[in-house]
């Protein structure tokens, strides 16, 4: 069987990906290697996606290429430049960052695309990239992954949806969900704005099915 590796730095990541796999790519064998401690370190660490934090991304990808994995996917959205690292020196290998397949799917769509977030950092390494032709409008909807930290997911997925709102007033035609962690809230949006909603969860399983 197909061994996956999902490389986790928000333990909140791990449900909505195992799920998505198990629906709709259930041949494949998953490992979950998580390090909560990445988003913590980065957020409060000050020196940005510096040598030490790439040094902690390329151990992560090796031990996980060296149990056999034919596939990588990172799940958290703010640690591009350290993804795309492990994905040069791993070439032989499908390594996915968590949006990449969402940016995509978001590029070949028409009209402003909010992109919408609940960790700060993911809303400075994600735009750029996006391509240059794609209008963003971007908004954080601050508190929401507290509340997930705290069990309430009742308010995380009601934050979510309130700048979904704001986010359509804006003249957006599309929303992107910019974590794993905010897929629980996809249909909600959908149903208060009526706009599509992308995710990067269901967009990196076709994915990564499609080039293992």
């Amino acid at each position: 069987m197909t061994r996956i590796a999902l490389i986790h730095a928000l333990t909140h990541s791990v449900a909505p990906i195992n799920e998505a796999l198990e629906r709709d790519w259930p041949a494949a064998t998953r490992m979950n290697l998580i390090d909560d401690s990445l988003s913590a370190d980065l957020a409060r660490g000050g020196r940005g996606l510096d040598d030490a934090m790439h040094e902690r991304f390329q151990q992560l990808a090796q031990y996980a290429v060296d149990t056999g994995a034919r596939g990588l996917l990172f799940t958290c959205s703010a640690f591009g430049p350290c993804i795309e690292a492990v994905a040069r020196r791993h070439a032989g290998i499908p390594v996915l960052k968590p949006n990449e397949a969402m940016v995509a799917e978001a590029a070949s769509g028409a009209g402003k695309l909010g992109l919408l977030a609940t960790f700060g950092p993911t809303l400075k390494s994600m735009p750029p990239e996006f391509p240059p032709d794609v209008e963003l409008e971007l908004a954080l909807a601050e508190g929401a992954l507290e509340a997930l930290n705290a069990g309430d997911t009742q308010r995380h997925d009601d934050l979510i949806v309130a700048h979904a709102r704001r986010l359509r007033d804006r003249g957006c035609t599309r929303i992107a969900l910019a974590q794993f962690s905010m897929a629980r809230a996809r249909s909600a949006c959908e149903v208060a704005t009526g706009l599509p909603i992308l995710t990067t969860v269901d967009s990196a399983v076709r994915a990564l099915r499609e080039r293992v």
